[in-house]
């Protein structure tokens, strides 16, 4: 009796897994497998975003196009408004790189200085190449931290905005990695 190869009726069906579609492998650094997974387990578990998880990896094919004023709101002294009104695509406008883009949530307040919340949602851009004054979010030794990214004198320094805080010195025994930029901060008044 032969093992192995090709057999008849063996493996997954044909469009049987939970989008109903053929899958495709995605290859990432060994490094971050771990983290991934971890968070891939916490979302398909969490009650809040287990039932919603088919809707959160669909790609959505409409946009949200809402009303927009050409004038600007005064945050000084009040300003008369004119009349002219444009659409503004809000995919466009928060996330103008779909595909190298994703959104995470917020957890704490080592960011409050520089308008990051608990709670707020993040739009993270993995193309755009981390620079000194950056705002990143990185896995350290595996745990995820969005931070200011500071390059100073050859070192690497993720810095918090909340003096609550200390500096975290990034060091060679460190394992370091940068997901990517955040490009917009979803916030909501009156949380």
């Amino acid at each position: 009796m032969s093992r192995g190869g090709f057999r008849a009726g063996a493996g997954r069906k044909k469009n049987s897994g939970l989008f109903g579609e053929k899958t495709v492998a995605r290859r990432i650094p060994q490094s971050l497998a771990p983290a991934l997974d971890q968070y891939l387990s916490n979302l398909a578990t969490s009650t809040k975003l287990g039932e919603n998880i088919k809707f959160i990896f669909t790609p959505q094919e409409h946009s949200l196009q809402l009303p927009f004023f050409s004038s600007k709101v005064a945050a000084g002294l009040p300003d008369i408004a004119d009349e002219h009104q444009d659409y503004l695509n809000l995919n466009e406008h928060l996330i103008p790189s779909p595909d190298s883009s994703f959104m995470v949530r917020v957890t704490g307040d080592s960011m409050i200085e520089a308008g990051i919340h608990n709670e707020d949602i993040l739009v993270v851009n993995r193309d755009i190449n981390p620079k000194d004054g950056h705002i990143i979010i990185a896995a350290v030794n595996g745990e995820i931290t969005v931070k200011q990214l500071i390059l100073k004198n050859d070192h690497v320094i993720l810095m918090p905005a909340n003096p609550q805080y200390s500096p975290l010195t990034i060091t060679q025994s460190m394992d370091f990695r940068i997901w990517g930029v955040v490009t917009s901060v979803v916030h909501h008044l009156g949380k």
